[in-house]
């Protein structure tokens, strides 16, 4: 199966890490620069959100095709194997990556964020207001070994 249509990014992440890393992306400041492709006007009203949720394309991300459908979250060797579609990992099937940051201002042409888990260079494939209707509704269920591998992320 194809798809219909060609993604194609509408910003670059500018700054923040210019290296990978598993941890600590709270106070990583970084500026989603839209392409020129975007039309002038497309982040009016942006500024009254707090936070944003990114999809990015991870293009320098490894895909772990067949030998690694499972494995440990983060490569923790007491933790079982888990599938690769269960975890949050970067090295994904589809090489697509959401992250929720927090919206620190709105230029006319780009927005600075903080805590986005994505590296220098990265491109944007998309970019969201979080509402916060769209929340999970109910109680949220998660294995316990979430919090091992999450402990020092942000």
């Amino acid at each position: 199966m194809s798809l219909p249509i060609e993604l194609v990014p509408l910003a670059t992440v500018v700054g923040g890490r210019v290296e990978n890393g598993d941890d600590r992306w709270a106070e990583v400041e970084a500026e989603i620069v839209l392409a020129d492709h975007v039309p002038d006007g497309a982040l009016v009203g942006l500024e009254a959100f707090s936070h944003l949720e990114v999809i990015v394309l991870l293009d320098r991300a490894v895909d772990p095709g067949h030998s690694e459908a499972e494995r440990r979250p983060r490569g923790i060797a007491e933790l079982d194997p888990v599938g690769v579609l269960a975890q949050r990992h970067k090295d994904r099937i589809g090489r697509i990556g959401l992250s929720r940051c927090e919206l620190i201002s709105v230029a006319p042409r780009s927005v600075s964020v903080r805590g986005l888990d994505a590296i220098d260079q990265t491109p944007v494939l998309d970019m969201k207001p979080w509402f916060a209707a769209f929340g999970p509704r109910g109680d949220v269920r998660e294995p316990a070994w979430v919090s091992v591998v999450t402990r020092d992320y942000f």
